[in-house]
């Protein structure tokens, strides 16, 4: 029984768990708390930290602590949405340039040379300018993104891809007569699950700080949502009166991002070494 308990007591230690433990405690907690982040009380406007407002009350009387947990549901659940199909998008593309040869390798290359040199922000507003309504908003958001973010997944895949060809797994794959599809699925893509997990956690920083950065230039959703980007946005103009206003969010989506890249590392690390 000590010995199971020291075994998890080491386990506890290691870097990955720690952060791993952070970051899932935070958001099931900012997911599953009733937290109201858009009622009003002007008589309590920029009021600062408290038993009843913990982190105080913005512009409008609004609690800072439940306009962040709610924010975290749009922020990091968006940002998870897009990683998902940045991810998924960028990794079928990549294979498929892979193991299609020189000359549609060479192609998509000089496509994704091209596209890589565009910002998600003019993607954006090209994106309200051709809606309906011209009105930015998520949709707006996640199309801005996934135009560019597949394109880090597909480069790593694309390479990996041209490199696992040449394994000798492969060879022998063709040897017995197996189709190329079901060599790309069921050989070669599960051994690219590591390299691209990894990625994973690295691009989830990236996109993160991406959504924070275009709701603050105001191309995501719009007040009173409580995005984090757009509360920076909101709390500017107050900067000087009620600082938390912008520092707050701000440390929190900077922290957010860096937790996460320090999971990706530590599994880069540790796979690399063969320690998993």
């Amino acid at each position: 029984m000590t010995g199971s308990r020291t075994g998890w007591v080491e386990r506890l230690r290691r870097p990955l768990w720690v952060v791993a433990a952070v970051l899932a405690a935070g958001l099931l907690g900012m997911a599953l708390l009733p937290l109201d982040a858009y009622g009003t009380d002007l008589s309590s406007r920029f009021d600062g930290p408290s038993i009843e407002h913990l982190l105080g009350t913005d512009q409008l009387g609004r609690d800072v602590l439940a306009r962040l947990a709610v924010g975290a549901r749009i922020s990091v659940g968006f940002t998870l949405l897009a990683l998902v199909i940045c991810a998924v998008t960028g990794t079928l593309l990549g294979l498929v340039a892979g193991w299609c040869g020189r000359v549609v390798g060479q192609v998509f290359q000089r496509t994704v040379d091209v596209l890589v040199a565009v910002p998600a922000v003019l993607i954006g507003l090209i994106v309200i300018a051709a809606s309906e309504d011209g009105a930015p908003g998520l949709d707006t958001l996640l199309i801005a993104i996934v135009v560019v973010g597949w394109i880090p997944f597909a480069r790593l895949t694309y390479q990996l891809v041209v490199r696992e060809r040449s394994r000798e797994y492969v060879e022998g794959a063709v040897a017995i007569g197996a189709g190329p599809v079901r060599i790309a699925l069921r050989h070669v893509l599960p051994n690219l699950a590591r390299p691209l997990t990894s990625h994973l956690c690295l691009r989830f920083a990236n996109i993160l700080l991406t959504v924070a950065g275009l709701s603050f230039l105001g191309l995501g959703p719009q007040p009173p949502a409580p995005e984090w980007g757009a509360m920076i946005a909101e709390g500017r103009q107050y900067m000087f009166a009620a600082p938390q206003l912008v520092l707050v969010p701000a440390v929190v989506v900077v922290g957010t991002a860096l937790l996460v890249t320090a999971a990706g590392r530590v599994l880069e690390r540790r796979w690399s070494s063969g320690q998993f």
